[in-house]
């Protein structure tokens, strides 16, 4: 996701607990006035349709349906790549194979640490300009933060790509961007709540995670919350809107709370992040709650290694939709390698992948299979 890390009381009284809490400081959970209906009589179309996109993005045994033409290979390139934060592991994989894929086309590559603060972020754009390389990568945080350095970049004409810097893959005009790398918000949001339905033979109480301080990750569980809503027989029990900076504070109490409000209805988490899941497991544990479920818990989001570790041992955490991330470096440097010979962006978007313990083989990380071949062969001119 774009920036990374990331008792009893009657009705009415809870509601304007919740009411003052979001007041007071942005955040807290929301529980829709049908919470507490009974489930309706079921979905089978949605729940047919739901399993049918979920097997397929299980798959692992896909082909490489990325870019097979191309220029060859522009010699004698730099490029700077901005990271947000490297802490963020979703940053970090990018950068990696950002400097994997240089490696292999010949260029070289600086990573300047925006350390994840406004500043941070604004001074390293402005020492990569400064530079003067042949092209930058906006790693992970929103342009606008950064408009000056931007267009002083543009002046220079130095191209940008971003990854995650806006919300929809593709070239951008406002902010300038010779293409941004993400997979789709709307297919991410849409596969997890389809795993959930296909999960509980749609049959399910839901709780949402997100951080509605930022605008793609309100977006994202929106999407998430509308999809949800196609099969009657899922409920949305609650909206836990934290804060992604304020997560491993906040999280463990919040999921305490929820634990206290919903017990065995609660089957079913979405998160826009996997890093609500790493704060809420202790909260879950110190409950008594299996780590295995319920609740059986997805993550909308970059899929980092700790993810994949809370599926693989089956604690806390059953399900991730992850960005395939070295992959995504690799893309980057062929896209820049598009502009620097005058051709347009590939327009190539990742597909989205469902992992869980039975079909992530012990990895920790989603890596297909296919791509590094392609981009050599198209970068030799084959």
């Amino acid at each position: 996701m774009y920036p990374n890390r990331t008792g009893t009381l009657a009705a009415a009284a809870l509601w304007a607990a919740v009411a003052t809490l979001a007041a007071g400081c942005g955040g807290g959970s929301s529980e829709p006035s049908t919470a507490a209906s009974p489930p309706s009589a079921g979905c089978p179309a949605v729940l047919a349709r739901a399993k049918e996109a979920v097997a397929r993005a299980e798959r692992t045994d896909t082909s490489w349906n990325g870019p097979t033409t191309g220029p060859g290979a522009v010699p004698s390139k730099t490029i700077v790549y901005v990271a947000q934060t490297m802490t963020n592991p979703g940053v970090a994989g990018v950068a990696k194979g950002v400097r994997e894929a240089a490696a292999a086309i010949g260029w070289q590559v600086r990573v300047i640490d925006g350390e994840g603060t406004p500043a941070g972020i604004q001074a390293a754009l402005s020492q990569a300009v400064t530079l003067r390389p042949s092209g930058i990568v906006i790693g992970g945080f929103d342009p606008l933060l950064t408009a000056q350095q931007t267009t002083r970049a543009e002046a220079a004409g130095i191209p940008l790509i971003g990854w995650h810097a806006v919300g929809a893959p593709g070239p951008s005009r406002s902010p300038r961007l010779f293409t941004n790398i993400t997979t789709k918000v709307e297919e991410v949001a849409g596969i997890s709540a389809d795993w959930v339905i296909a999960r509980s033979e749609g049959d399910a109480g839901v709780v949402v995670f997100t951080d509605d301080s930022i605008p793609f990750a309100r977006n994202k569980s929106e999407l998430i919350k509308r999809r949800l809503g196609t099969c009657p027989g899922v409920r949305l029990l609650a909206t836990a809107n934290i804060p992604i900076p304020d997560a491993s504070q906040r999280t463990p109490q919040q999921v305490s709370s929820l634990v206290s409000r919903f017990r065995d209805r609660w089957t079913h988490s979405v998160a826009i992040n996997d890093l609500y899941f790493a704060d809420a497991a202790p909260a879950l544990r110190a409950a008594g709650l299996p780590g295995e479920g319920p609740p059986f818990n997805i993550g909308a989001g970059d899929g980092d290694p700790s993810a994949f570790q809370r599926i693989n041992s089956r604690r806390f955490q059953a399900a991730t939709v992850p960005e395939p991330l070295t992959q995504q470096g690799w893309q980057i440097v062929d896209e820049f390698n598009r502009s620097f010979a005058g051709r347009p962006a590939s327009g190539y978007v990742a597909a989205v992948h469902v992992v869980t313990a039975e079909n992530s083989d012990g990895a920790t990380s989603w890596d297909p299979q296919g791509y590094r071949e392609a981009y050599r062969r198209v970068w030799r001119g084959e």
